[in-house]
């Protein structure tokens, strides 16, 4: 059964949610001080996490944004806000879909049931061929070995952690680089032109990294 956090400061509101969710065969929890979310969700590993953009404690796009530094689970934003710079901050940030208020509790359930069938969809088709092996630093696509630098690597892995999911430049860096060094985005893109190129070398004409404009990068093998 897959587990749906519901990070949402109106009472009425989070038990209506959670309701339906169930309904429909999900374990809910609901959290309304944001203080509480990212410590939860270490902890529980949600399957996905609808989450208010107004909340106390801790803004939503904070939450958003820390969560994405270890994580890839789905992020839902449930806001009132829709003025189009914070569906760009939002995209930017790492969240997979938006739901303006008001809205259809039936239609949320209906998105979170679509992006956890996505996901899963995703996975099984994107990452055919592909083999990593992490503790040999070893990668391999469709039987024959990668020559990858130790950010290639990394940044295969990342990709293929969650395939078929925007990666923003900001988060892939942070993946990258485990000394945190300072380094600008246009470093990612570098990153991403070489691997490519060595997945082309074992499968021609097929662009496996797919860019997505002005938020980052995805993966289709």
């Amino acid at each position: 059964m897959s587990t749906i956090l519901i990070v949402e400061d109106e009472p009425k509101l989070a038990a209506l949610m959670a309701d339906y969710l169930k309904a429909s065969g999900f374990a809910a929890h609901c959290i309304a001080d944001g203080l509480e979310v990212v410590p939860w969700v270490r902890e529980h590993s949600p399957d996905l996490v609808l989450l208010d953009l107004m909340l106390p404690g801790r803004d939503g796009l904070e939450i958003c944004r820390e969560l994405r530094g270890f994580s890839d689970v789905p992020v839902v934003m449930v806001t009132a806000k829709v003025e189009e710079i914070d569906r760009l901050v939002g995209l930017e940030l790492g969240a997979d879909d938006y739901v303006c208020k008001p809205f259809s509790v039936r239609e949320l359930v209906a998105r979170v049931k679509a992006i956890l069938r996505r996901g899963r969809g995703a996975a099984d088709a994107a990452v055919r061929g592909l083999v990593i092996d992490e503790p040999g630093h070893r990668a391999e696509l469709d039987g024959r070995s990668l020559d990858l630098t130790p950010v290639e690597f990394r940044l295969l892995g990342t990709l293929a952690s969650a395939p078929g999911r925007v990666f923003s430049r900001d988060r892939l860096l942070q993946r990258l680089y485990e000394d945190h060094r300072v380094v600008t985005d246009r470093t990612v893109d570098a990153h991403v032109k070489n691997l490519r190129r060595k997945l082309e070398a074992v499968r021609p004409g097929n662009d496996p990294v797919r860019s997505i404009y002005g938020v980052g990068y995805k993966l289709e093998l």
